[in-house]
């Protein structure tokens, strides 16, 4: 099989896959502010009450790092930064494009979702500042913990086998984010658990069409014998 064909079929399950996580997470958000609303709302309020009344300045301040840790520009930043590094040191734009699909395709998503399916807030006193007051649904911050470190982790134990332990804490990032962006009253519980579904699909997708994998790498070793 061509390089050329296997980038066309790459492309069309990608695109597949991607139209499909669109449609499910819009059916979802459908349904969390309709038809289920008035049975989803007052646990989900509930929740981030329960952690609103709890609340202390040394938490206040763990939780600003925790949510800082996945803003869109640093998740952004960093899977940039890994891609150009890896595209230099594998001497390949395959890494960047990689990261490209893997965060431009989240992004056009949750982009997409909030504008069709506007979501209040959680009924608290939100501590982080700035927040669109209806784009709750889903947690951009969560899908970034899990595209972008996720992303990373899965990259390195693709190409570097032997520093995939250095990695694996990354890992750890959505169970930072997720609580910190629930007790600043950022999103209800429905929309990190949403975020959580799609945004790790989308990755192992990713992953599975576009890292280099055992099947592949045999493709390719038996183009290159049947050319010599």
């Amino acid at each position: 099989m061509s390089s050329s064909t296997e980038r066309r079929q790459a492309a069309r399950t990608l695109s597949l896959v991607w139209i499909l996580l669109v449609l499910g997470v819009l059916a979802t958000g459908w349904l969390l502010t309709g038809p289920l609303a008035s049975a989803v709302d007052p646990r989900d309020d509930g929740v981030v009450r329960w952690l609103e009344d709890r609340r202390t300045p040394d938490l206040d301040t763990a939780a600003a790092a925790g949510s800082a840790v996945a803003d869109t520009i640093v998740g952004v930043g960093l899977a940039v930064l890994v891609g150009l590094a890896g595209s230099w040191w594998q001497r390949s734009w395959r890494p960047l494009v990689y990261f490209t699909v893997l965060v431009g395709g989240y992004l056009a998503l949750y982009v997409i979702v909030t504008h069709v399916v506007p979501r209040d807030r959680p009924p608290v006193e939100i501590l982080d500042p700035g927040l669109v007051p209806d784009h709750s649904f889903p947690s951009g911050h969560m899908a970034t913990s899990i595209v972008v470190y996720g992303g990373i982790v899965l990259w390195v134990s693709a190409v570097a086998p032997r520093w995939r332990r250095w990695v694996w804490p990354l890992l750890l990032a959505p169970l930072v984010v997720a609580p910190s962006r629930l007790y600043q009253g950022a999103h209800h519980p429905t929309d990190v658990i949403a975020s959580l579904v799609f945004a790790t699909v989308w990755l192992l997708v990713v992953a599975r069409v576009l890292l280099p994998g055992e099947a592949r790498e045999e493709r390719q070793d038996r183009a290159v014998m049947v050319e010599t």
